[in-house]
């Protein structure tokens, strides 16, 4: 029997720096993954957290970690050629055939970006979806990432872009993400379907602010930012309740959401 503790060793292919504190990690991996879900990352004596999986293609998946404690601290230490160790993939992640020809907006803040941005290149010019919308907030223009691929989606006519602080160089949008949700197409809101994704109180206002449009709480899927750690529903860190956020999460539909409180 295999035991479900045992992390695998995976080679670092290379490593794309973000922002300042934040790099998208490009590791050797075989095992199928879904877009949501997140790995049990860890570096041998600094410790282990999960990490959502930002993007995956046939034998790369790629994460993207920010730089806040003793774990990361270690991994930003490491180089192409160097190996980090995982287990999982674990989760609930988002099902692709729940968007299939809808009006799908994809509502991300900060590094909530990172575990839909799959989502968003898999239906983006896709004829899968009846359309496609993202809107973005970032704190400040230093804090966004995937920059290229973030411009050209804006200038695709796809995104919208926004920061909380903007400074002299920026010329782009100023303002908190709920701002900008008005400007979402919402004519026909029975086949919309919205993915919020970012920190806890971005992820309740924009709900809120949805809920004051009439778009049906069905109709909208969240992703909980959890401290998990063993992944299997064994530990019960991430237990809300009955629920066990690593084994049904992190992704879930609003209704199931709402009832889960700490």
């Amino acid at each position: 029997m295999n035991n479900p503790f045992l992390p695998e060793k995976m080679q670092i292919l290379d490593i794309i720096p973000e922002t300042p504190i934040d790099h998208t990690y490009v590791l050797a991996r075989e095992k199928p993954v879904r877009p949501g879900q997140f790995l049990q990352l860890s570096v041998p004596g600094a410790g282990e957290a999960p990490i959502s999986v930002s993007d995956f293609d046939d034998g790369r998946l790629f994460v993207t970690i920010r730089k806040v404690g003793r774990l990361t601290e270690a991994i930003f230490d490491l180089a192409p050629g160097d190996f980090l160790f995982a287990r999982g993939p674990y989760g609930n992640g988002f099902d692709y055939s729940d968007y299939f020809g809808t009006n799908l907006k994809v509502i991300a803040g900060g590094t909530g970006l990172a575990p839909v941005k799959k989502v968003i290149k898999n239906f983006l010019g896709s004829d899968r979806v009846a359309g496609l919308e993202v809107l973005l907030g970032f704190k400040t223009p230093a804090d966004i990432l995937y920059r290229d691929e973030v411009r050209a989606w804006v200038e695709a006519g796809v995104a919208t872009l926004t920061v909380d602080q903007s400074d002299s160089g920026w010329t782009g949008n100023t303002g908190l993400i709920t701002g900008y949700l008005k400007n979402l197409d919402l004519r026909e809101i029975e086949n919309c379907r919205f993915i919020v994704v970012g920190p806890p109180v971005m992820i309740k206002f924009v709900t809120l602010e949805l809920l004051l449009l009439q778009v049906p709480e069905d109709n909208i899927w969240v992703s909980f930012e959890r401290k998990m750690s063993c992944g299997i529903g064994k530990c019960g860190h991430c237990k809300i309740d009955e629920t066990y956020v690593c084994l049904e999460g992190p992704v879930f539909r609003l209704p199931k959401a709402r009832r889960l409180l700490d």
